[in-house]
């Protein structure tokens, strides 16, 4: 791979260097800046749920239950989920664009390994290492934004970030899904792999060097904890962590166990044709960056309760038993989806003045928490109770959330206090 890039600021000592205001939209550093993190995030968000497609293969194969192979998604997650903490730290001390680069780069290796799993428990343990790589990626993606773009574009760059993961996440489902049917789930694992190898080559090639990023003071363990703990006491904030908790886990699930339903009765269909179901990312990659626009002219609150009805709008028609309902609600249902997370994702660095790469560190240790957790427990109620029940609970998750957002951002909407957080 190429050297890791210079991240290196202007700002980081002397106090005579001009303020850096961030790339103005349509510059060729905010596109560079997009771009790149664009392809990095197809490399990890491909990486990330390389597994999701072939989960009904896999348990065949390996001979384990829809639960068991969805382990192979949770424990990456739950890899990530518990180091996106430590990664925003240590981006604080090296920079932004350095941290990214080791963190994809091992992801990476790690994801060539997983083919060679002689044996579930190494395979699991594979993943886990490899989520832990990519903990290096989402939050310090979100403050490098918010540091490197203009203030008044950061919303739409991070929407733009946004719309990178869907594509990352659609691919690595496409491309597995017809590799596996063909030729088993280490095959396809190992297709996703080369694919995330070359988006991280063109995001260590694009990316900007950084020239908003301070080097953070020392402050030690102590000094840690009282910058986790002053955002996890804000309202504002922690309302945007339990959002992230109960809607990404809900996502995960509906994701996870939708390709066991549509394998089964009535259904019935091949591998190749449930990894189409992922197609309907590409609802969720339009609509983040149209929320993303409409906070200008609504408030980052109201986008993101329109957001979460249309989940719950677009689960409700999976209730159906046609094909063609349960395909128009999962667009509807994802798009909904990446329209809320992409305004709750660029709005923990927004509100936060200080420790912004920790604020969106606890963002994503609640978004993936959830994913691993709700994204596992939701085979439970799959195996016992059947899709429908899965589907509502989901949907209560999706309420509760939006009654939680309306009630605590009550005062920051449209012309409110969120455009100048």
């Amino acid at each position: 791979m190429p050297h890791l890039p210079p991240d290196v600021s202007a700002n980081t000592t002397s106090s005579h260097v001009q303020p850096w205001d961030g790339h103005a939209k349509g510059s060729l550093g905010y596109r560079k800046a997009l771009a790149g993190l664009a392809f990095v995030g197809v490399a990890t968000f491909a990486q990330l749920y390389s597994t999701q497609a072939v989960l009904p293969i896999m348990a065949s194969d390996l001979r384990i239950t829809a639960a068991e192979a969805a382990l192979t998604i949770s424990l990456a997650t739950v890899g990530l989920a518990i180091t996106v903490i430590p990664w925003s730290f240590l981006a604080d001390r090296i920079g932004r664009v350095r941290a990214m680069s080791i963190g994809i780069c091992a992801a990476t290796v790690l994801g060539l390994l997983v083919p060679l799993a002689s044996t579930f428990p190494v395979l699991l343990g594979l993943r886990m290492l490899e989520g832990m790589a990519l903990g290096g990626i989402p939050a310090i993606a979100i403050a490098y934004l918010n540091e490197e773009v203009h203030r008044a574009h950061a919303a739409l760059a991070a929407g733009s970030y946004v719309a990178g993961t869907t594509l990352g996440g659609l691919a690595g489902r496409l491309v597995a899904g017809p590799v596996g049917e063909l030729w088993g789930w280490r095959a396809a694992a190992l297709a996703v792999s080369i694919l995330a190898t070359v988006a991280a080559v063109l995001f260590l090639l694009l990316v900007p060097r950084a020239r908003g990023f301070t080097v953070a003071p020392a402050s030690g363990l102590r000094g840690a904890l009282k910058t986790l703990a002053g955002h996890g006491l804000n309202p504002r904030l922690l309302v945007l962590y339990v959002q992230a908790f109960l809607l990404m886990g809900g996502f995960v699930a509906v994701y996870n166990y939708l390709g066991f339903r549509l394998s089964g009765e009535p259904f019935s269909l091949p591998a190749t044709v449930i990894s189409l179901i992922f197609l309907a990312y590409l609802s969720g990659t339009v609509s983040s960056r149209w929320a993303a626009g409409l906070t200008l002219r609504f408030g980052r609150r109201n986008v993101l309760l329109a957001g979460i009805i249309l989940m719950v709008l677009g689960l409700a028609l999976t209730l159906t038993q046609l094909l063609v309902l349960i395909l128009v609600g999962l667009l509807v249902f994802t798009g909904g989806f990446f329209a809320a997370h992409s305004i709750g994702a660029g709005w923990t660095g927004a509100i936060a003045s200080s420790g912004r790469a920790q604020a969106a560190s606890l963002y994503n240790l609640a978004y993936y928490l959830g994913s691993s957790l709700i994204g596992w427990a939701g085979g439970l109620v799959f195996q016992s109770l059947g899709w429908n029940a899965l589907a509502l609970t989901v949907m209560g998750l999706a309420c509760t959330t939006a009654v939680i957002t309306a009630v605590v951002h009550a005062r920051s909407h449209r012309g409110g206090i969120e455009h100048r957080s």
